[in-house]
């Protein structure tokens, strides 16, 4: 967690601090990913079961119940997400000449990367959706401009080869947020399905 504050407010000296570390897969995930990545589903849970969504003056929310399932496989899916992203950034690694790559690096990329969308998770707590979407736009942004410049620092690389490495990997978070999307539709279809309060 001590990357935090420094990958969102001076994160080309918070990526010179990561590739010094070089933290192995379980320290990034038991020190930073799993508490962080809590964040989005317990705030969307307690959103979508205690504020819901106003529409044409009535408000909408999930049950308990409902909303739990949904909280665990979103949870499973951040995890699983940064891993698959994590070990795409460090099989690419060899096509864009880069030395030393470790999954463990990979790992730390997709997750620091990450950051600004697991904070913004927090909207969560107050389902307003045009604040949402807007706020959602940004932390992206923001998400891919950190790749941008974490890339060629941590992988140790010219800027030029980095720009086209990390939008590499913007094109494999594109194709898994889609797949992700196809997976939402299965597991509705195998039950887990929203389910709403009255």
């Amino acid at each position: 967690m001590n990357h935090l504050f420094g990958i969102l407010f001076s994160p080309k000296k918070e990526w010179d601090n990561i590739r010094e570390r070089n933290d192995s897969i379980a320290g990034i995930y038991l020190k930073f990913i799993v508490l962080i990545a809590l964040l989005p589903p317990v705030a969307w849970y307690v959103g979508a079961t205690q504020v819901g969504w106003s529409f044409a003056g009535r408000v909408i929310r999930l049950t308990p119940d409902s909303a739990m399932q949904i909280l665990v496989l979103f949870y499973i899916s951040i995890l699983l997400g940064v891993g698959f992203l994590g070990f795409m950034v460090h099989w690419m690694s060899e096509t864009y000449g880069v030395e030393g790559s470790s999954y463990s690096r990979g790992v730390g990329i997709a997750a620091y990367t990450c950051t600004p969308l697991f904070v913004c998770g927090a909207i969560g707590f107050y389902p307003l959706l045009w604040l949402d979407i807007l706020l959602g736009c940004a932390a992206t942004a923001y998400s891919v401009y950190l790749l941008y410049i974490g890339v060629p620092i941590v992988m140790q690389i010219p800027k030029e080869r980095g720009f086209l490495y990390a939008s590499a990997m913007v094109g494999v978070g594109l194709v898994m947020c889609a797949a992700l999307l196809g997976a939402t539709v299965i597991l509705w279809e195998m039950g887990a399905m929203p389910v709403f309060s009255d």
